[in-house]
């Protein structure tokens, strides 16, 4: 379960002010995938974001008792200095996982050869995704964030990355952004639609993306 209780959240500028989510109240119980739905500059990401508590509100409380994942494949928390490899083994003793487990599976899965050993901030930015995309596939979560899926890689890579989400989405529920209905019907049981800080609930994915598309007309 994930609760958002009495949840605020805003962005100043110097003559405008965003509001993400005004005192906003709702859940993502277990045992659902959910898809967030709303168009372009609503909060999804920055909701996604204080979900996996990268980011905090500015009142109200998050609460989790589920292990909840970084959005899958961001890179952005590695540290540009250190290498592919030590990355991997902070993030794995941060999530109190066997360091030389989670680096020998990433090191094998994103083919990044002795580049596993070189300053992040040497990669390129596919590189990054595959490394980040492994990382996320070397720890299990009860629930996975995934912002938009991004094609990684040539065909035989894209194949494997779907291939281990796949085997994960067994045993886990999925909170998903994706501006690709089929997408969201594909993956998603329910859905929720963020609309001028407010959280709209649905118990089906149809419904919601009938409000989704009512707001992009």
């Amino acid at each position: 379960m994930i609760r958002f209780d009495n949840v605020s959240k805003h962005f100043k500028t110097l003559n405008h002010k965003k509001v993400i989510l005004d005192r906003a109240s709702f859940e993502f119980p277990s045992g659902y995938s959910f898809g967030l739905l709303g168009v372009n500059g609503a909060g999804k990401s920055t909701t996604m974001r204080m979900i996996a508590g990268t980011i905090l509100p500015n009142s109200g409380r998050i609460k989790r008792d589920v292990r909840v994942s970084w959005p899958l494949g961001f890179a952005g928390g590695f540290h540009p200095n250190m290498s592919g490899r030590d990355n991997l083994n902070f993030v794995a003793r941060a999530y109190g996982e066997d360091p030389k487990r989670v680096s020998d599976f990433v090191e094998e899965f994103a083919e990044l050869g002795d580049y596993i050993y070189a300053p992040v901030r040497t990669y390129s930015s596919g590189m990054a995704a595959r490394l980040a995309f492994g990382l996320s596939m070397a720890i299990e979560f009860e629930c996975y964030l995934v912002d938009e899926i991004t094609a990684v890689g040539d065909a035989r890579f894209q194949e494997r990355c779907r291939l281990a989400f796949e085997n994960r989405r067994k045993s886990a529920d999925i909170i998903m952004i994706s501006h690709f209905m089929d997408t969201i019907k594909s993956y998603c049981d329910r859905a929720m639609v963020l609309v001028d800080g407010k959280m709209m609930v649905f118990d089906h994915v149809e419904p919601a993306i009938e409000a989704y598309y009512r707001l992009n007309r």
